[in-house]
């Protein structure tokens, strides 16, 4: 598993922005997935300036963590957004004068358990048929909601997005907790919680095994033409 540090700054991102940049001068660019949607917007193998050392730190100030240094390293190779698996990575920009300070969430603990709680509280919802006093079961299911709510927002704490992935699903690095540094499914859409990425015989996947793997497929995609579902 690539997932120390000084591993990515060995050489983990060498040249990876220039095949990114090079993707587009193939054939059938157009044919890898999310590089060209609907004609104008995709991400088209376009890549962010990268960060400066003092930028990024701006943007670990505003998140308030330190991110994972797979990620971390990207910003400052590779490029803060742009082309990435699914529709492309969402840029990351120090914060200006005029922003606001962010909510804190990605501070917070991760913890991948609060799917399950969401689900068992999900089972413990207020039925009409058990209760005679409607304002009763009024009550009661305000509470409930309350709560659902609560735990709903709070399972992607201790996580950044980095993309979205279509059809209300995005993608989610942990920056906090011992899941810290893997790649997470916001899947919250189809009432599934968040889920951990997996690729084969990976029970977790890193940022930097994500992105590589998406980058090797989208080089054959590109030059073959014969698109695959990612992942395969």
């Amino acid at each position: 598993m690539i997932g120390l540090r000084g591993a990515a700054v060995g050489g983990v991102w060498a040249g990876v922005r220039e095949r990114v940049l090079a993707v587009r001068e193939a054939p059938h660019w157009r044919e890898v997935f999310g590089a060209d949607w609907l004609g104008e917007h995709g991400h088209g193998f376009r890549l962010e300036p990268v960060l400066s050392e003092p930028e990024v730190r701006a943007v670990e100030h505003h998140l308030g963590v330190e991110l994972p240094g797979e990620y971390r390293d990207f910003l400052r190779q590779v490029g803060a957004g742009g082309a990435g698996p699914d529709y492309g990575l969402f840029a990351q920009r120090p914060p200006g004068s005029d922003d606001e300070p962010d909510s804190g969430a990605c501070a917070l603990p991760f913890r991948p358990e609060g799917t399950d709680e969401l689900a068992d509280h999900e089972a413990d919802q207020p039925c009409a048929d058990d209760y005679a006093d409607e304002e009763a079961l009024s009550r009661d299911y305000a509470a409930w909601e309350a709560r659902y709510d609560v735990l709903h927002d709070s399972l992607t704490d201790g996580t950044l997005h980095l993309g979205h992935q279509g059809c209300g699903y995005y993608t989610l690095l942990a920056v906090t907790g011992p899941e810290r540094g893997t790649l997470w499914d916001d899947v919250r859409a189809v009432g599934e919680g968040v889920q951990p990425m997996t690729r084969q015989d990976k029970p977790r996947v890193t940022f930097a095994q994500w992105y590589l793997s998406w980058l090797e497929h989208a080089e054959r995609t590109a030059a073959e033409g014969r698109p695959r579902p990612y992942g395969t």
